[in-house]
């Protein structure tokens, strides 16, 4: 029996040296990957596609490295060691998904760069070149496809029962994964959709629709300037623009769903303004063609919405640029285009003009002087913010679209997430939303014996105490729906998993009356809040049954001008 006994602690003293041993190379082989990787973005952004196939290699080798340190039996014995275990799975899935993605999707995308100039894409003058994209699109798939996968994956670790340090390893891991999948992602549906949308096959018409951020919509925020863009064989021209003072309000409402009249009754369908309410831009999108259509009498293609923060990504790669009096670049056009044209500018229309302006040039800009690799960056980067949504009235193209996040469709619940939303729309009337701010806080847990997701948004007002004195009447719409000047009233939708029901909603911590819809198989429940400036306000809601409870539950929300914090807490049962 004693000889038993030290033969067993021997094989563990020897199995602990080993995984000690291995651990710390494979964290080595990793952070080694890390740096390398870090060297190689530098060189793409650079331009320099001979220093990044040089690095590239590196990457791989650190990573297949680590992977292989990290998958033995003595290493996955260690797994089932409780409290220490899920530590173990978590370096060895992180070495996996590294390998994975250095030998499946660096060498792709490395491949395009190589035989590709991306200047040659003819961003110039307002045209694009469209032969090249059927080169791309097959190695562009095969990187998409293996960053997909890892992206999975990733989300699967379960970081919460690693160590702190570990923890933070693997979200910044998942960070990076998830920037190159949505990147690539969205390079790669280019190439597929952009032949036949960019009029390869004939000419084709978009609106292009500006939102405002500081009067906020479900989608973005309320539509100021539009423009209706022509695509022919790469080139592309503004046509027409137009401001919502061109679409009068309708007598009759357009057709809506059953849900986005629960939220917010008729208003989207009479009101130009408002059709960027409607939370899934399927339907925003096809509504907001057939007011153009009815209005000019003008085929529409396709739908494209923006926001008014994708003007600093383009910016990004434009460098500054003037319109009218007002000079701006990335860092000072949210203020000119959100607050400081209200004060210099009091007249409405003279407001539209300006508007009409800016966007004329950051179109011409983007497309005639600024270097293709800055341009795709910065669409990259508003895309992966929800800041570009796409709806087309060609149906092959439209089920690629809302299979992605740039279709704007509400998220579907599967192996990658389980999702949340956070809807906010203002009821103000003017421009103070340049002034909220918004934290999003979720918990999963179980309460009263049930699977439960909780939602705390707390919203505030942060416009100067004597907002009502010293903002223009435009922005505080100075009492015109009811609202004091300075105020500011929002409705707060928030929606569950799928599945999910409701168990509760409070407003700082007392229950409050709500309306109440379903978007698909979601539950929704909206407040109506009003907030005088410096004040702030919590709304919770709980969820319960199919769907709630899960611990891979990530939050979508409405793009603000400051991007809301996300926290994830622990769950209080009330």
């Amino acid at each position: 029996m004693k000889r038993v006994i030290a033969a067993v602690i021997a094989f563990l003293v020897l199995a602990i040296g080993w995984v000690v041993i291995r651990g710390v190379g494979a964290v080595s082989e990793l952070q080694n990957a890390k740096s390398a990787a870090s060297q190689m973005r530098d060189a793409l952004g650079e331009g320099n596609i001979e220093r990044a196939e040089r690095i590239a290699p590196r990457i791989a080798a650190h990573a297949a490295t680590a992977h292989d340190l990290t998958d033995d039996l003595i290493w996955r014995g260690f797994e089932f060691v409780p409290w220490l275990g899920a530590n173990f799975t978590a370096v060895r899935e992180v070495a996996a998904i590294t390998d994975s993605v250095a030998s499946d999707a660096v060498a792709p995308v490395l491949e395009i760069a190589a035989d590709l100039d991306l200047g040659d894409l003819g961003f110039a003058g307002g045209v694009v070149d469209l032969a090249p994209f059927a080169e791309v699109e097959a190695p562009l798939a095969s990187a998409s496809a293996a960053l997909s996968a890892a992206e999975v994956r990733a989300q699967q670790i379960d970081a919460d029962a690693t160590l702190p340090p570990l923890a933070g390893a693997v979200g910044e891991m998942r960070d990076v994964v998830t920037e190159a999948s949505t990147m690539i992602g969205a390079l790669h549906g280019a190439s597929v959709l952009l032949p036949s949308m960019l009029g390869g096959e004939g000419p084709r018409n978009y609106v292009i629709a500006m939102q405002n951020n500081a009067e906020l919509r479900s989608n973005g925020g309320i539509i100021g300037s539009l423009a209706l863009i022509r695509a022919e064989n790469g080139h592309l021209r503004i046509i027409r623009q137009a401001s919502t003072r061109d679409f009068p309000t309708l007598s009759e409402p357009l057709p809506l769903s059953e849900s986005t009249v629960a939220l917010f009754e008729d208003r989207p369908g009479r009101y130009m303004q408002n059709i960027t309410s409607i939370p899934d831009f399927a339907e925003a999108g096809e509504t907001l063609a057939l007011r153009w259509q009815e209005r000019f009498g003008e085929t529409v293609d396709g739908v494209i919405a923006v926001d008014a923060v994708v003007a600093t990504h383009l910016l990004d790669a434009t460098g500054p640029m003037g319109f009218g009096p007002f000079s701006v670049d990335a860092e000072n056009v949210l203020e000119v285009l959100l607050s400081e044209i209200y004060a210099a500018v009091p007249d409405p229309a003279q407001q539209d003009a300006l508007f009409a302006q800016a966007a004329n040039g950051l179109f011409a800009a983007a497309l005639g002087t600024a270097e293709p690799q800055k341009l795709l960056v910065s669409l990259a980067a508003a895309a992966e913010e929800n800041r570009i949504r796409i709806w087309s009235a060609h149906e092959d193209e439209e089920e690629l679209l809302a299979a992605s996040s740039l279709g704007g469709s509400l998220p579907r619940d599967g192996e990658r997430a389980t999702y949340v939303g956070v809807l906010l729309n203002d009821a103000t009337g003017g421009k103070m939303d340049f002034y909220t701010t918004a934290d999003i806080e979720t918990s999963v847990g179980i309460c009263e014996g049930e699977p439960t997701t909780q939602v705390r948004v707390t919203w505030t007002n942060n416009a100067p105490s004597d907002a009502a004195e010293t903002l223009p009447a435009y922005v505080t719409a100075d009492g015109a729906y009811d609202v004091p000047a300075g105020s500011v009233r929002t409705l707060i939708a928030v929606y569950g998993p799928e599945g999910a029901t409701v168990r509760s909603t409070a407003r700082d911590g007392v229950d409050a009356g709500v309306q109440t819809a379903l978007l698909g198989s979601r539950s929704a429940v909206q407040h109506d809040v009003t907030l005088a400036p410096g004040e702030s306000t919590m709304v919770t809601v709980s969820f319960v049954g199919t769907g709630a409870g899960e611990r891979l539950t990530q939050v979508q929300h409405t793009p603000m001008i400051t991007t809301p914090d996300t926290t994830r807490a622990g769950i209080t049962c009330e």
